[in-house]
């Protein structure tokens, strides 16, 4: 069975013993767990079964987390017959995307995304910042808002319509919410992250996971990804440059979703924890179609579709 787009979620989507029924029926997703652990020098299995909400929020275990669900459900998916013409992830999600197109190999994704959320945590820890979704406005009116205070506080995550994310010191993204509350929105929903991701203030760990980049290898990719950062297929010229540009840049989903559309890819699969990006396409096309894969009942049912 062949998809359009195999898409991979982002931080947020973990949750308790997130990946244990697909590790104990799947030996292909029990070796990418197997291997996350050896390469991580980490239990990831035992995180993400056994933790509490509490703990799996955690930047530094969330990402590990979840990259490796994600992946993991990939390539049980794989083993049982299904392919993709392209892939794209969200945030975290576009490293699990970057191994999906070969882009890097397994144990390289690995050890790069559990630098990342290493680096993230160390930012995190050092601010007081934090991430809301504003629900019912234009993306303009938000963008106002961010504008009209004082402090740092940027739209990153621009969702689907009707859902922007904000960023930045907590103080400033307090009265972002107010002043998008002022202009109408319909909700300010506090995000489960622990930093102001994909802003100016992610700089330093973003330089140092570019440094830590430099020694992977990079690979011809075998299918098409799109990025969050243009929205627009990924040219691999300089990849840690990018890597570094993606930390602190916004997340055009919608952007990103709709150019793939314009190329065919009218179908997709979210592959992983939750079903975020799934009901995000439902608000983005009705054009669009895709299910979610995350339990061994999920991958027999998109593999038999």
């Amino acid at each position: 069975m062949e998809y359009g787009f195999a898409f991979f979620p982002g931080q947020g989507a973990q949750h308790t013993q997130m990946g244990q029924a697909l590790y104990e029926s799947s030996e292909a997703a029990r070796r990418v767990f197997d291997r996350a652990s050896s390469v991580a020098d980490l239990d990831v299995a035992k995180l993400c079964f056994e933790s509490s909400q509490e703990e799996l929020n955690r930047t530094v275990n969330s990402q590990i987390a979840i990259f490796t669900h994600s992946l993991a459900c990939y390539e049980a998916l794989k083993d049982a017959g299904v392919t993709f013409k392209a892939c794209a992830g969200f945030s975290l999600g576009e490293y699990t995307a970057l191994v999906a197109a070969g882009i890097l190999s397994v144990e390289d994704g690995i050890r790069l995304v559990r630098r990342r959320g290493q680096l993230m945590q160390q930012a995190a820890d050092s601010m007081d910042g934090c991430m809301a979704a504003i629900l019912g406005l234009e993306d303009e009116q938000v963008e106002q808002a961010c504008a009209s205070v004082d402090g740092i506080v940027f739209p990153v995550n621009y969702n689907c319509p009707g859902q922007l994310v904000i960023a930045g010191e907590r103080p400033a993204v307090e009265k972002a919410i107010a002043a998008c509350k002022e202009a109408g929105a319909r909700r300010a929903l506090p995000l489960a992250v622990s930093g102001a991701f994909h802003t100016s203030l992610m700089a330093e760990a973003a330089k140092e996971l570019r440094a830590f980049a430099q020694d992977l290898t990079v690979h011809e990719a075998v299918m098409p990804i799109y990025t969050n950062v243009t929205g627009e297929k990924l040219e691999v010229t300089d990849l840690p440059a990018h890597l570094e540009r993606h930390m602190c840049s916004p997340v055009r989903w919608k952007s990103l979703v709709a150019n793939g559309m314009a190329d065919g890819l009218t179908t997709g699969v979210e592959i992983g924890p939750g079903k975020t990006l799934a009901g995000f396409a439902k608000k983005i096309s009705k054009e669009l179609t895709v299910r979610t894969a995350e339990t061994p009942e999920d991958v027999a049912a998109v593999a038999g579709a």
